[in-house]
């Protein structure tokens, strides 16, 4: 048997089939940098539309995890394809560099107290250190294949930046938005600092519960007949008994029913409705005296259960009635709506509790006690006093400092506000989330609204030293406040050539205009304030600091990007920032992702031994199997990863990668400037698989508008596997191994090839932008030096036939059947291969008309047998037989003609290939 190897015309190609991408995507790093393919990018399109999809800054303090490599992913999935749809896209990436995990590293490293410390010292130490991880970040992110500005980043410590944060606070100053006030935030007694919604984070802490008695001073019996000569109660509950020394009043609900409840000689004021869950809590046996409203003990005084002092009954609408007493414990000092309904009464907002989370001198029994620690010893001085009804412990959500994961206080104490009511300022906010915002996912819209809705005023001070000071002075002489837009702007100009360290360097006379005056005493001396800025401050400016500072970016801009803890973080402080001092959002739209967690939903924790690091992946499997992850999976809600996850991704991208080279592998002797077919040229196979891909290209730009990317992975996959591979490549090895090279069928089937292929490449370049890459380089013909210079494919109406695509939908539920009966034959030992197949087809009389056009020869080829016969029948049948005639010693299929082991047509390709 003669070996006609040699004069088949089998897939060669330099595109290897092994990735081996963790040593050629550095390399094609390197390429890109030396073309400067990202600066290229973007004046390839400079008179295009502009789409600015603006940055939210990663902190500078650790290695990027797996949360910040997705996000910067979807962000380079958007700016690629918005470039590949004509966009000009300038992508600024930043970094948040101010804050406290900083300054505590450094001062861990100085191993000295906060006290202790010198200021500059430690932010000099801050900067270097954020300094380290912006440039280890930096190199992280670009070896994912992120494209960006990396060498004019926006970073928070700039001086400029630090100039127009103390701008931006300025305006606020000047619209009347900034005050100080006595009121309780979220305080952290470890970090020892004021905390912003946005750093809290919930988590579950065992508290102790317990039931407290205060007995009248004055009379109730009074005003409710029943109780007169009564023993009279309000009874409260609480989880925090380290507050009861705060106590100061206990709220009702005003139109609430309240019962006179008494248990032997005592009688218990409680709520009507929580009554029966009392009674079986307590273990009460006793009779109900009275109903009556809430605001009928209003104004009375009751004793505070410790301490010789009045505690009054005051209502309010606050007040719930699924869980307690219906009595609410009020600390005005220690708790938000504590605060709002003790201004209504005028209570003195009171919080006996330092900095560190310790008792004050002036509480009798627990001073200089740690509040947590106090809560047994309150009890125990309860019980001592006889107030105790019952104590306990409960398991509840409670908020603890995002930073250093401890408890947190409610603590009144002097701060800085920034009023969300001031100017209809949260009405404007509101309006803005409905009307002027996309939110993607549409949920996101709905989940700032109702945190907006009920957010308190913004605290903006924090008592730390790593950050953009307060610019704020004190007269020594009057103690008057000297606060304004002008004194802001002057310290700002200083902080753009010195940065903010200038406040802690300068004394007071440098920092201020020259012939400065206090305004109410004529004072020329004064202290600056101490406080630096809330870094949700830094970053919620943004937008002025680089939107509008940089003339190719635009404000709004059209997209924000990051997770969904945004949505109370740098979407809320920028939301805040613009619309009080520009009047309008500084986002046309927001997008969301979810957390990355593991392969059965858990967060990933070091405790649970599920962290996976993106430079495991990066360094195992290549970058590009992180980014086909990315987008594989469907980012509004959570996204699940693990080494399942991922080797899934690995047998996708290898697919993707084997229909590449087969595609590649065909085309190494085709010139498209020279053997192109024309379209009316085309076999009907060839139409078919470029209709395939004309829909496939619309479905694939509809996805990346829409950003939904997971449709894209699948579309994209299932092209491959199904459409090129199962069929299309299947199909088509006959004629382009077989035939002669430069025959027109194969010239055509080529054609086709190299349309898919080109639009395949373009397609999957925003995802799989190194494959896409290093296959482009292999694309025969004049082209672009990188796919990111050229645009996705064109749509073409004239491609997608749609006559064609139902008569080939009709043609491959005959397959399905043909297919079926030829495993059948297999399993039966019939036959082996399917070209030793001979397939009888009898078809309904629509059917046959339609495949007896097409003709057998064309059909033995697309059903990959030998021969078929065609009947028409009135059911669709296929029967399989063995093949007539001898085997091809070449193509390999049988023939009835074969002469000296070769079939009509080999013997015919094989004399125009001694001719060429």
């Amino acid at each position: 048997m003669k070996d006609y190897k040699d004069t088949l015309n089998l897939p060669r190609t330099d595109f290897p089939m092994k990735a081996n991408l963790t040593k050629r995507e550095p390399e094609i790093l390197k390429r890109w940098e030396e073309m400067g393919v990202y600066k290229r990018m973007l004046e390839k399109n400079s008179g295009g539309p502009v789409f600015v999809l603006h940055d939210g800054p990663p902190y500078a303090n650790g290695h990027i995890h797996m949360g910040t490599a997705l996000n910067k992913v979807l962000k380079d999935i958007i700016i690629k394809s918005k470039n590949m749809m004509g966009y000009y896209t300038p992508y600024v990436p930043g970094w948040d560099c101010h804050g406290l995990p900083i300054e505590y590293q450094v001062e861990k490293e100085m191993g000295k107290k906060k006290d202790q410390l010198d200021v500059v010292e430690v932010r000099r130490r801050c900067r270097a250190f954020a300094e380290k991880f912006i440039n280890i970040q930096r190199e992280e992110f670009k070896r994912l294949g992120v494209f960006g500005e990396w060498e004019n980043p926006y970073i928070t410590m700039d001086y400029l930046y630090e100039g127009d944060i103390v701008r931006e606070f300025g305006k606020f100053v000047e619209g009347g938005y900034v005050y100080i006030g006595n009121k309780p935030v979220y305080w952290c007694p470890s970090c020892e600092t004021a905390l912003a919604e946005a750093e809290v984070e919930y988590g579950d802490r065992t508290s102790p519960s317990i039931y407290v008695e205060f007995p009248f001073r004055d009379d109730p019996g009074e005003r409710i007949e029943e109780l007169k000569g009564k023993r009279c109660y309000v009874v409260i509950w609480t989880t925090t008994p380290w507050t009861i020394p705060a106590n100061l009043a206990v709220c009702l609900h005003p139109e609430a029913d309240y019962v006179g409840y008494q248990v032997d000689d005592k009688v218990y004021i409680v709520a009507e409705r929580l009554l029966p869950l009392l009674e079986d809590e307590l273990g009460w046996k006793g009779k109900k005296l009275v109903r009556f409203q809430g605001k009928v003990l209003e104004g009375l005084r009751l004793k505070h259960p410790l301490y010789d002092r009045d505690s009054i009954i005051i209502v309010g609408e606050h007040v719930t009635l699924d869980t307690g007493t219906g009595c609410v414990h009020t600390a005005p000092g220690h708790g938000e709506e504590d605060y709002e309904i003790g201004l209504k009464y005028n209570l003195p907002v009171y919080a006996p509790v330092d900095e560190r989370g310790r008792f004050t001198e002036d509480v009798d029994f627990f001073a200089g006690e740690n509040v947590f620690e106090a809560n047994p010893k309150v009890e125990e001085k309860l019980k001592e006093f006889g107030r105790l009804i019952k104590s306990g412990t409960i398991t509840h959500s409670y908020p603890h400092c995002w930073r250093c994961k401890g408890p947190i206080v409610f603590r009144a104490t002097k701060q800085w506000f920034i009023s969300i009511d001031h100017n209809d300022l949260r009405k404007k906010m509101l309006y803005a989330i409905e009307n002027e915002v996309r939110w993607i996912p549409e949920w996101g819209r709905n989940r700032i609204y109702s945190m907006v809705e009920v957010r308190p005023d913004w605290c903006i001070s924090r008592q730390r030293y790593w950050g953009v000071p307060i610019v704020a002075f004190y007269c020594k002489n009057c103690g008057e406040v000297q606060l304004s837009k002008e004194l802001c702007d002057f310290v700002a100009g200083i902080f753009d050539r010195e940065g903010a360290d200038a406040w802690f360097l300068k004394d007071e006379k440098e920092l201020l205009p020259p012939g400065y005056r206090c305004k109410r005493c004529g004072g020329s001396e004064f202290i600056k304030e101490k406080d630096i800025l809330d870094v949700w401050f830094d970053s919620g400016v943004s937008f002025a600091a680089v939107l509008e500072r940089r003339d190719y970016l635009k404000c709004p801009c059209d997209m924000y990007l990051e997770g969904s803890d945004q949505h109370r973080g740098w979407f809320h402080s920028s939301l805040i920032c613009s619309m009080a001092t520009r009047g309008y959002p500084p986002y046309k739209s927001v997008l969301t992702h979810g957390f990355v967690v593991d392969g059965q939903g858990r967060k990933m924790s070091k405790s649970l031994g599920n962290v996976i690091l993106p430079e495991e992946i990066v360094g195992k499997y290549g970058a590009e199997i992180l980014r086909l992850w990315v987008s594989a999976e469907d980012y509004r809600d959570d996204v699940r990863l693990s080494d399942e996850i991922l080797k899934r991704n690995v047998e996708v991208y290898r697919k993707i990668r084997n229909t590449i080279r087969f595609l590649l592998g065909n085309l190494y002797d085709f010139d498209p400037s020279s053997d192109l077919v024309s379209y009316e040229d085309l076999r009907e196979i060839d139409r078919w698989i470029l209709a395939r891909m004309e829909r496939l290209k619309r479905r694939v730009k509809k996805a990346y508008e829409d950003y939904r990317f997971h449709l894209v992975y699948h579309d994209i996959h299932n092209f491959c596997v199904v459409d090129l591979s199962a069929l299309y490549m299947d199909i088509s090895k006959d004629s382009l191994y077989v035939m002669a090279p430069h025959s027109k069928e194969r010239r055509a089937n080529q054609t086709a090839i190299y349309h898919v292929l080109k639009a395949l490449l373009l397609l999957i370049s925003p995802i799989l932008s190194f494959t896409a890459e290093e296959a482009w380089s292999h694309l025969p013909g004049e082209k672009e030096e990188s796919v990111f210079l050229s645009r996705f494919p064109e749509d073409d109406d004239r491609l997608l036939d749609q006559e064609l695509l139902e008569r080939w939908d009709r043609f491959l539920e005959v397959r399905e059947v043909v297919t079926k009966a030829l495993e059948e034959a297999r399993a039966e030992k019939l036959i082996g291969q399917s070209l030793e197949a001979r397939v009888r087809l009898k078809l309904p009389k629509e059917l046959y008309e339609l495949f007896k056009g097409w003709g057998e020869d064309h059909l033995s080829q697309w059903f990959i047998v030998s021969q078929v016969e065609l009947d028409e029948g009135k059911d669709l049948e296929a029967k399989v037989s063995r093949a007539q005639g001898e085997k091809c010693e070449r193509c390999w299929r049988y023939s009835e003609d074969t002469v000296d082991g070769l079939c009509p047509r080999c013997r015919d390709v094989l004399r125009q290939r001694e001719a060429c």
